[in-house]
């Protein structure tokens, strides 16, 4: 595979990472000096092998563990302090029994649970191992979301209010006229889209399409061609297509990949282990939506590190203040269900949240227990009410128990 060193290096990433004086007065020493983000190129592939929706089984979970093999992306470190995951005491053993049937009923490759500082359970299976990466489909929105926050409270950004327009003036006369920046994070533009996994006219199945079509300038592309169905605000609807525009939209701003911004707002401070891949894109930047990898025990951290930083006395040091309380508060609700929908993180009863991401990736959240499940898997279809389910009974298992 090769490998390109990214031009904007470790040290030019961590002058971002001060800007407007965040962090200035908290250094008690000089910064370490990072590993550069890397570009990687994997061998060239017929496109008929790149469509990753209709994977059979069997590629599926041979690929979602080298997805780095498959496609273009950025190489992150890992964190020049690995934040360690102590082991406590084991889950009772019949919860820990169910939590092996379920993984085997649901096509799990593997699960950790974190709970109130100690490692409680880990485990796999399908011949993934805590040495390997993961595929996380829209898990990684929430990273996403995550960089919105910091590109907020650095500067880049103005507020939330802002217009989309404003960071990708090629949507202005489409529909995203009049949209703002949280109405994107929130997915309620009132912008028409279809997310049917399964057909391959939706949406979703076209926006390979638009990369053979339009290379660099397909996300905004296909995005301005999109109708709009409903006033901004007024409607929420699920849009992959959405976080590609605040991928871009991040990236505009900040003069940086994701992946790059990444490496000192989420790898360092959360203290990953090991490397980050982030898939590229024609532009050469990440897709916002989609498809980083991590070992479960990364995905265990980003949990973790949510959950720090949302309760750090004296504000956060990557968001702005308050950020992870609105971004995991349900800012379009579900009917009466507790369900919603917050700035890239689904909100779940009981003030509880996470990440989801199809073929059953998850990173589960709740406060309150301080609890972190992180679960990766291969579902024989792209989503399921039923598996969702099974592992939601789990977690509130889990919670109940004491360490």
């Amino acid at each position: 595979m090769n490998r390109i060193v990214l031009a904007a290096t470790a040290s030019a990433a961590l002058a971002l990472s001060g800007c407007g004086g965040r962090m200035a007065s908290n250094v008690e020493s000089a910064p370490p000096e990072l590993g550069a983000v890397e570009l990687t190129q994997p061998p060239a592939r017929d496109a008929s092998e790149l469509q990753v929706l209709f994977w059979n089984q069997e590629e599926r979970t041979a690929r979602f563990r080298e997805m780095e093999e498959w496609f273009a992306g950025h190489e992150v470190p890992a964190a020049t302090r690995p934040m360690p995951l102590e082991p406590g005491a084991p889950l009772p053993q019949a919860l820990a029994a169910d939590i092996r049937q379920t993984m085997l009923e649901t096509k799990a490759a593997g699960v950790m649970v974190y709970h109130e500082g100690k490692i409680r359970f880990e485990d796999y299976a399908l011949g993934f191992g805590p040495d390997q990466r993961w595929t996380s489909f829209s898990v990684a929105k929430s990273f996403t979301s995550t960089l919105l926050g910091a590109a907020l409270a650095d500067g880049f950004i103005t507020s939330l209010d802002a217009p989309v327009t404003r960071y990708i003036p090629e949507l202005a006369g489409s529909a995203y006229d009049g949209v703002t920046v949280r109405q994107l994070a929130t997915m309620t533009s009132g912008v028409a889209w279809n997310e049917d996994y399964t057909d391959p006219a939706s949406d979703v199945a076209q926006m390979n399409r638009f990369v053979v079509e339009y290379g660099p300038d397909a996300i905004v592309e296909q995005m301005k061609r999109l109708e709009r169905e409903a006033d901004p605000g007024e409607k929420w609807v699920y849009k992959t297509g959405e976080t590609n525009l605040i991928g871009v939209l991040v990236e505009n701003a900040i003069g940086l990949s994701l992946a790059e911004y990444a490496q000192t707002k989420i790898v360092e401070p959360a203290g990953f282990e090991q490397g980050l891949f982030w898939m590229t894109d024609p532009r050469g930047g990440n897709i916002g939506g989609c498809c980083l990898s991590l070992t479960l025990a990364d995905y265990t951290r980003m949990g973790v590190f949510v959950l720090n930083e949302a309760k750090a006395p004296d504000g956060s040091s990557t968001v702005p203040e308050g950020w992870f309380a609105q971004a995991s508060a349900a800012q379009a609700r579900f009917g009466d269900s507790g369900f919603g929908y917050g700035y890239q993180w689904w909100t779940y009863p009981g003030e509880s949240f996470g990440a989801q991401g199809i073929f059953g990736q998850s990173i589960t959240l709740v406060p309150a227990q301080d609890l972190v499940v992180a679960v990766v898997g291969n579902w024989p279809t792209a989503t399921s009410g039923a598996y969702r389910e099974a592992w939601a009974k789990i977690t509130a298992r889990i919670a109940a128990t004491q360490p």
